[in-house]
């Protein structure tokens, strides 16, 4: 029986790539450099945001990097600014979270956002307390694919890696929920495509939130 469910933030909880692109758009403006599209950024987030800001820098042409460690702390101050942007919630998350909570069953998200950003959006959007945990990017804790959070989180949260479910949208979310040793949920609604979820082969791969409701039913 599946106690506890993880989910990934941007791209499987909340659409935040207006955000995201709103603020890196801001730090390249103030590099002279030029704006990416939101289909861009898709590819560029997913792995905290200094790897973010590294494939932006090259998507807008600088090559070098010269502008890198530049662009960090210019990153951090304006996401501080815009990190609830256009930010909402996918078509059905809402219902699939009361669904769960009916079935007493844990939340909590594990985010590769910085911490305090991560919990702005979830509790923005949802209201504190309504996730048992999120976990956002801490500098004590690698970053995903590494399976550390998913590890703490279950010690926390006092649940098995076969009682859990992790939820993303990205290769990293594959790999990660895999070497946590927990059955992987793929979403196809988020930033990448069915191809590259599909190669990591997850328990289940879902076009809308809804659908895992039947994998509760499976494993009463």
């Amino acid at each position: 029986m599946y106690r506890c469910c993880i989910f990934d933030l941007d791209g499987t909880l909340l659409n935040t790539i207006h955000a995201l692109t709103f603020t890196t758009n801001q730090v390249l403006k103030r590099l002279s450099l030029p704006e990416l599209t939101e289909d861009q950024m898709k590819y560029c987030v997913g792995d905290g945001y200094k790897m973010q800001m590294r494939r932006s820098l090259l998507a807008a042409g600088d090559r070098e990097l010269v502008h890198f460690e530049e662009s960090l702390p210019i990153y951090m101050e304006e996401f501080a600014k815009y990190c609830m942007y256009q930010v909402a919630p996918y078509d059905g998350i809402p219902d699939l979270l009361k669904f769960l909570k009916e079935k007493n069953v844990k939340t909590a998200v594990f985010s590769n956002k910085p911490h305090p950003m991560a919990v702005e959006n979830i509790e923005g959007i949802f209201g504190k307390g309504y996730f048992d945990l999120i976990e956002g990017q801490k500098p004590e804790v690698p970053k995903k694919p590494d399976p550390t959070g998913v590890f703490l989180i279950m010690e926390k949260l006092q649940v098995k890696p076969e009682e859990c479910l992790y939820f993303g949208d990205t290769n990293t979310d594959m790999r990660t929920g895999k070497a946590a040793g927990v059955d992987t949920v793929g979403v196809l609604w988020g930033f990448r495509k069915r191809e590259e979820l599909e190669e990591f082969h997850p328990k289940y791969l879902i076009s809308s939130p809804l659908e895992i409701c039947q994998a509760f039913e499976e494993k009463a």
